[in-house]
């Protein structure tokens, strides 16, 4: 069975006086609601230096964790959690419709993480995070949706150069600002004593993959690990909201598959 461990954490940093960053979860009530729904986390970061970046990652969270509760037993994580962000971009498109935000803009990144038996399903826009932490050492499993990456793929800037890139948080894709996007969504097989990161920029602009495993490897919960990467990321500069989530992945459940549906191996059934 699929047991997680899971603790979540945000702060405004020193300098902004409200948070646009936004974070939610679906947890399953039962172990049959475990194995056909699964588990979600989510983290949105609001776009800064717009109207209503809160407005815009609490909508987006909201809508994928209320959408998620109610999908069909069973659907596949893989085509289910892209959807789920079509879905939410919508959502947050059709608030700037609202005549109370007329002539408002808003936008939000958002990264969301599914868990089903012994597989994590990533999908993402924008450039929040997710990274797996797997024997001390963290790997970034999505790649951020901006300029300076774009750039850095067709090799016209450097690691180094993209640090100190005044254009390295200018968004390429984000949920709002169109009526269609297209997120990316990756898929991991779990392994037990793996740990997953979801966080916004304000935590990985300022900490490396190995401070980001160094923390994560200690035996604390992982609410208190959450609690101690946003800590650690605001005393470095707390110049932006910043918010993690982390989930200890505890035991998994095997399975194969057979036309597109899993089915629990002889050696786990129950």
């Amino acid at each position: 069975m699929l047991d997680v461990q899971f603790g979540g954490a945000s702060d405004f940093g020193k300098v902004r006086t409200n948070n646009e960053d936004a974070m939610g979860s679906f947890i399953p009530a039962s172990r049959h609601q475990a194995r056909s729904h699964g588990y979600l986390f989510a983290v949105a970061d609001g776009v800064g230096g717009l109207d209503l970046g809160e407005i815009a990652s609490s909508t987006a969270i909201s809508l994928v964790i209320k959408e998620f509760s109610e999908a069909q037993e069973g659907t596949m994580l893989i085509s289910l959690l892209p959807r789920l962000i079509q879905h939410a971009n919508a959502a947050v498109h059709d608030r700037i419709l609202e005549p109370k935000y007329r002539g408002k803009k808003m936008a939000t990144t958002l990264v969301a993480c599914a868990l089903r038996y012994d597989q994590a399903v990533v999908s993402h826009v924008g450039d929040s995070r997710c990274y797996l932490v797997r024997d001390g050492k963290a790997r970034q499993i999505t790649q951020d949706h901006t300029l300076v990456n774009e750039q850095k793929k067709m090799g016209l800037i450097s690691d180094n150069e993209i640090k100190e890139s005044d254009s390295r948080h200018v968004l390429i894709r984000s949920l709002g600002p169109e009526m269609f996007v297209s997120p990316d969504t990756t898929a991991i097989t779990l392994q037990p004593g793996d740990a997953l990161v979801l966080c916004t920029d304000g935590l990985h602009d300022e900490m490396s993959k190995d401070a980001i495993a160094e923390i994560v490897a200690q035996k604390k919960s992982a609410d208190e690990i959450a609690r101690e990467l946003v800590t650690r990321a605001v005393e470095i500069d707390g110049g932006d909201n910043t918010t993690a989530q982390v989930i200890r992945i505890r035991s998994v459940e095997q399975v194969g598959m057979y036309r597109g549906r899993p089915y629990r191996l002889p050696s786990t059934a129950l």
